[in-house]
């Protein structure tokens, strides 16, 4: 038990004077950022090979040393070695390794399914979230304030579809299917205008100018909400290291 716990101090985010998971942290961080290198190119090499098996070695015993340590985090009892390969952060982590044990035989490179399992390596990248206190801070401000980022997603869900409806009724010789409309609705709300999908007619086009001005609304509320949070949560921070500073 005395091991497990000790695994789990420094596997966790590290806390202050614990020099043993802070440089545990630094390791991971560093490690997954190397990792991340092959995908920067096309081609692989036997470098790039070495790197990601090496990497996948590392989180596959970091993955495991949460996993036997999940009653300590997740204070379940033995039901937690049940959750945790359940919870958000150990289905990420499976992700990121799976791709390189996967068999690539020459049937999935022509359906160039290689690419795509390739891709999966990005979700390296999210494990950072969990060695990084900055991270965590905006991690945790996420969290905090999902209700109102919520509201904002569903409007913004709500309005491409409704604008998407509209351009596809007014122009239906533009878009040849619904998910094109989709498409120009997402491209015009982000005010993007990438000029591959665009209408021609003028009730087009003043549908287009109604849903870029809309867009700049919707797109700037979730800066507003995470700035207002992550302002609170660094006020929050410094008042907490001004009192412990006192005591």
């Amino acid at each position: 038990m005395q091991y497990r716990k000790r695994i789990y101090e420094i596997v966790e985010l590290s806390g202050e004077g614990n020099q043993a998971s802070t440089i545990y942290d630094y390791f991971m961080m560093a490690v997954i950022i190397i990792s991340l290198v092959p995908l920067a190119f096309k081609e692989t090499n036997v470098l790039f090979e070495k790197i990601d098996l090496t990497a996948a070695i590392i989180f596959i015993l970091d993955y495991l040393a949460r996993w036997i340590t999940a009653d300590l985090k997740l204070g379940k009892g033995a039901i937690s070695f049940l959750r945790y390969p359940f919870s958000f952060m150990a289905i990420v982590d499976l992700i990121s390794i799976l791709p390189t044990f996967l068999p690539m035989t020459a049937g999935f490179r022509l359906l160039k399914t290689f690419r795509l399992i390739r891709t999966f390596r990005v979700f390296r990248a999210a494990r950072m979230f969990r060695y990084s206190k900055s991270m965590e801070i905006i991690a945790n401000v996420i969290r905090e304030q999902s209700v109102p980022l919520l509201a904002v997603c569903t409007l913004a869900g709500a309005y491409v579809l409704i604008s998407a409806l509209i351009i596809f009724n007014v122009e239906p010789d533009t878009f040849e299917n619904f998910f094109e409309a989709i498409y120009w609705a997402c491209v015009s709300l982000t005010t993007m205008g990438y000029g591959d999908i665009y209408p021609v007619s003028t009730a087009g086009r003043v549908v287009t100018m109604v849903s870029s001005f809309m867009g700049i609304a919707i797109i700037a509320l979730p800066s507003g909400i995470l700035t207002a949070g992550y302002m609170d949560a660094l006020g929050k921070g410094a008042e907490k290291e001004k009192d412990e500073y006192e005591s």
